[in-house]
């Protein structure tokens, strides 16, 4: 990869906030890495396409500390969930061995497991031993007859963020548009089919099955999503989309602005965590796609499930009241979830912004209001300080701050990839109040905050000796 073309990348024209110094966009400094890095995001991003072979060229260790670190959920087709890895060795950087390793092994991927296609990730290694990718790609492609993709996405290029844009590159550049996609079938209710795709949106602990009956209600057939519970030929069709929603913002936004440039395809950035950023995703479906007809069938379909949602909602609504939340998270869950925990009468007291981007920020004020609290520092004692300082009642974070909150005995609820519960759209609201309400009125906070037996008898003792002194 040129460095011409990663500042290219860095220089995100569809982004608002790309020349500011503290953007997500911002030059990779030393040690940027160290909350992930391009390899790293190259492979979140495209690991959930699920009939594909992921490939890792390099050592074991790239291999064996990033795979399936995102909990995306597949309907049927697993390959992704098989590590693959050349597991190159000292001995095989000093011979040059390297090439003719990852030939062998799309060869053994390719006949072992007969993939849609292959996907190769370069890592700092095989990046700094030169190994040409692209022309070994190519030759076992047309060796194998199977689509073989090279992901130039070494992990010294730069941060996880660049990496997804990296990764999203590679799926312009070699798959877009290289298929078409099916006829669409007549819908039941003969209304007309418009096909729509998905950007950033990766079906983490199958949260997306929630929403996507409500598409195919409506008549908007998803030609594809990149990439959660995606198949390789749906991404080849991406191309041919009406609308494209963005999910998350931060990660693919090259993608959708490509796909506007190139193909001519309107897209719009959304939330499906609340009910009202679910209902108005839905609506910009239909308001975008023009249909007149469909804008009704969309508000009324909204009618009802916000009806069912809120009846739901309502005796957890009662419970969660006034409840005060220490939000810890980035990019695009810096804003929905705010909005979801407002919509339950909640109050955020702060929020984290260290992944967002400058229009994320823009909407944390919009729903907090201008004295809205942004945390930028998730270490440990800066996140229990903040707990403290607001008077939070729970901490909702990623599972790395999982163990902070549990040494310090206070209420967590995991909203990260690694977690196993799905809260997007309208049902997705109900389990993230349910999951809200037993994690803050668990029992056992109570019992770990109450000093052990033997240590009240332990300072009673001591209290006596010192009134007998």
């Amino acid at each position: 990869m040129k460095a011409s073309e990663i500042q290219a990348l860095l220089d995100e024209p569809a982004c608002r906030h790309n020349h500011k110094e503290k953007s997500g966009c911002a030059r990779p400094k030393p040690g940027s890495t160290a909350g992930g890095c391009a390899f790293d995001g190259a492979q979140i991003a495209l690991l959930p396409i699920a009939d594909v072979a992921h490939i890792v060229h390099g050592p074991i260790a790239c291999s064996g500390n990033a795979w399936d670190n995102r909990g995306a959920r597949s309907s049927g087709v697993a390959l992704y969930r098989i590590g693959m890895t050349t597991d190159l060795s000292e001995t095989d950087v000093i011979m040059g061995r390297s090439e003719k390793r990852l030939f062998h092994a799309i060869r053994q991927a390719v006949e072992n497991h007969r993939p849609a296609a292959v996907f190769v990730y370069a890592t700092c290694v095989t990046a700094l031993i030169g190994d040409d990718l692209e022309a070994i790609c190519k030759a076992a492609s047309e060796r194998w007859k199977t689509p073989v993709i090279p992901i130039d996405a070494a992990g010294f290029y730069g941060t996880k963020n660049l990496g997804n844009r990296l990764a999203g590159e590679a799926m312009l550049k070699y798959v877009i548009g290289t298929a078409e996609p099916e006829p669409a079938r007549p819908h039941p209710a003969g209304i007309p089919t418009y096909d729509v795709s998905l950007i950033g949106e990766y079906n983490i602990a199958g949260e997306f099955w929630k929403v996507a009956p409500l598409f195919d209600e409506l008549g908007l057939r998803i030609l594809g999503t990149l990439s959660g519970d995606a198949r390789f030929c749906e991404v080849q069709t991406l191309h041919r989309a009406r609308v494209t929603m963005v999910v998350c913002a931060k990660a693919l936004l090259n993608v959708a602005r490509k796909l506007r440039e190139n193909y001519g395809i309107p897209f719009f950035e959304g939330s499906f965590y609340g009910v009202q950023d679910t209902s108005n995703a839905l609506r910009d479906f239909a308001r975008i796609i023009g249909d007149a007809d469909l804008m009704r069938r969309t508000e009324a379909l909204i009618a009802r499930e916000e009806t069912r949602a809120n009846a739901a909602l309502q005796p957890w609504r009662e419970r969660l009241k006034g409840k005060r939340v220490l939000l810890y998270t980035g990019g695009v869950k810096s804003w929905s979830i705010v909005s979801a925990l407002q919509d339950l009468g909640m109050v955020v007291v702060a929020t984290g912004t260290k992944k967002s981007t400058e229009e994320d920020k823009a909407r944390i004020l919009e729903l907090m209001g201008p004295e809205a609290k942004m945390i930028d520092d998730g270490n440990p004692r800066a996140l229990l300080s903040a707990y403290r300082k607001y008077q939070a009642d729970i901490l909702i974070a990623g599972g790395r701050n999982l163990y902070t909150a549990l040494k310090a005995r206070i209420p967590f609820l995991d909203i990260n990839q690694e977690r196993e519960f799905g809260y997007a759209g309208y049902e997705g609201m109900t389990e993230l109040a349910k999951q809200l309400a037993l994690s803050i009125e668990s029992p056992v906070w109570k019992a770990v905050r109450t000093p052990a037996p033997w240590a009240l008898e332990k300072r009673a003792a001591v209290e006596g000796d010192a009134l007998a002194a």
